[in-house]
């Protein structure tokens, strides 16, 4: 009979697997920083309906706009012009609100929204409209935390992601087959991060216009050898095993002897590994737009707020905010990697 606490996910757990969830949930500062970056995560993803500078819903003359999802010409609601409608200007909202009414979201800014509006020059210090005050070209700042909070989770889930395929099957091929393979791979790995990665990323970037994909395809790389030394040493370990020597001896190949017989062992140590890489590629990312390096000018970046900060000391705000915002979301990654590795340490047993 199922665990009662384990019932609701509605399928049977083996034992190994259901003493890891029990290690993770021991360790309260994991587990509780993994709720917290989830819903911090949840709330970063749905950005637009958060953080906007158009009407989450819309009723003019008896029908409903979703302005969020869909562009309306200005016309639409009784204007003047082709283009899309401006919902903050008052001309705009006089014309909608005369016939119907408009719901806006709890941030009436996006992460571009200039406020035109300013009572003193930009950077503006926070006050009711702008909680956490404006940057120096009078976007709102809270707006442009949210939004590069999610830019800088997608860009290190999908960095840490991908390097660790690159640097499985690397440390796979190298473990698995050992003799001149693995010597000429880890010769190759040693040439290769040996190179100043940092400088190269800013060589690249000054010569081509970077951009997210740009990025990501610079930084993979060199990111995908952190996961190489302790897939390969697995791999060592594990190929003269007497299981893995009667696989052989039966005739089975070495794809499935990788895939299904020894990889599994070695993705106890990739899964510990990663959400530490995750942290190491958001600061990677940051450093680079501190540097002027990372996105497009414009884009929601926590690198290129803290610039502004440390360009403006008069504006305190700037460079606490993103402060806070960085060591909150590293803080958060590290504790959940230290709870991951207690759950899949076989050394900890708790009774």
């Amino acid at each position: 009979m199922a665990d009662p606490h384990y019932r609701w996910i509605g399928m049977k757990i083996s034992p190994i697997t259901r003493r890891r969830i029990d290690n993770f949930k021991r360790n309260r500062r994991g587990y509780w920083s993994t709720w917290a970056f989830l819903l911090l995560f949840v709330i970063s993803m749905a950005a637009e309906l958060v953080a906007n500078d158009k009407p989450l819903l819309i009723s003019f003359e008896n029908e409903l706009y979703f302005a969020t999802f869909v562009s309306y010409p200005e016309t639409e609601f009784g204007g003047d012009f082709q283009t899309e409608a401006d919902y903050r200007d008052e001309f705009v909202a006089e014309l909608i609100e005369e016939t119907g009414w408009m719901v806006w979201p709890p941030i009436r800014f996006s992460h571009d929204t200039i406020n035109y509006e300013l009572s003193v020059p930009a950077p503006a210090p926070p006050k009711d409209e702008n909680w956490l005050g404006t940057d120096d070209q009078g976007r709102d700042v809270l707006a442009r935390l949210i939004y590069g909070f999610r830019i800088s989770v997608l860009f290190g889930l999908a960095l840490t992601i991908l390097s660790a395929v690159v640097g499985v099957s690397v440390g796979a091929i190298q473990g698995f087959y050992g003799g001149l393979t693995d010597l000429i791979g880890q010769r190759f790995i040693e040439i290769w991060s040996g190179m100043p990665t940092l400088y190269l990323l800013i060589i690249v970037a000054s010569v081509i216009t970077p951009n997210f994909w740009w990025l990501l395809g610079l930084m993979l790389l060199f990111s995908w050898m952190g996961f190489v030394g302790v897939v390969r040493a697995e791999f060592l370990r594990a190929r003269n095993l007497d299981f893995v020597r009667a696989a052989r001896a039966l005739g089975t190949r070495d794809r499935t002897l990788i895939w299904r017989h020894v990889l599994p062992n070695a993705m106890v140590a990739t899964i510990t590994f990663m959400p530490f890489t995750l942290s190491a590629s958001i600061t990677t990312l940051t450093s680079l737009d501190f540097l002027g390096f990372g996105l497009p000018p414009g884009s929601p970046s926590l690198g290129e707020l803290l610039n502004q900060g440390k360009s403006n000391l008069q504006a305190p705000w700037l460079g606490i905010s993103g402060f806070v915002v960085i060591a909150l979301m590293l803080s958060l990654l590290v504790f959940i990697g230290e709870a991951t590795r207690d759950a899949f340490d076989p050394r900890k047993v708790y009774r």
